[in-house]
């Protein structure tokens, strides 16, 4: 599955999910599905190196809609993954959310850093993911902002249940 980063926001980056349906087909995907407007897309893919497939979409958006973004993927056993090491407690689906990392973060990106500064938001780090609980809601939250600064490494967040209904649509 490809989550396009940072499009449909406002203005910013638009994209019509049915363009984007219609630019994965047209790249040879096959089971191509949207979900909401946030530039979320299941499909299958022959090309089993994942950096080609990410390329090949970035270099097509850019092309045929004048859209320039990361394409962060993930296949759905990976995705599987995520919401199997799922390492805290799911209140509010909506408010609790993963930030899908294009790579995993250098090994020192949280030397120095006090999460506890950010309370009551939590955050644990999976691979290329980091798991967000933000029970005040993300509009609040600015532990997304900060970490995101602090990476260094391109990311795309998406709610809790976002994720598990990407998972639903993927088997």
């Amino acid at each position: 599955m490809a989550l396009l980063r940072a499009v449909n926001l406002g203005s910013h980056k638009k994209v019509s999910m049915a363009a984007l349906r219609e630019l994965l087909a047209g790249l040879g995907y096959a089971d191509v599905q949207t979900y909401l407007q946030s530039g979320n897309a299941v499909f299958t893919a022959d090309e089993t190196r994942a950096e080609r497939v990410a390329a090949d979409i970035e270099e097509r958006l850019a092309a045929d809609l004048g859209l320039m973004t990361e394409v962060i993927l993930r296949t759905a056993d990976a995705l599987q993954d995520v919401i199997d090491r799922n390492p805290m407690e799911v209140g509010d689906p909506s408010r609790y959310t993963v930030l899908f990392l294009l790579e995993p973060p250098a090994p020192d990106w949280l030397d120095g850093f006090d999460l506890g500064q950010f309370a009551p938001d939590e955050m644990r780090a999976g691979e290329r993911e980091l798991y967000l609980n933000l029970p005040n809601g993300i509009g609040n939250a600015k532990l997304p902002v900060v970490l995101g600064r602090r990476l260094k490494v391109p990311a795309t967040m998406r709610n809790w249940r976002t994720v598990t209904n990407l998972m639903s649509l993927a088997v």
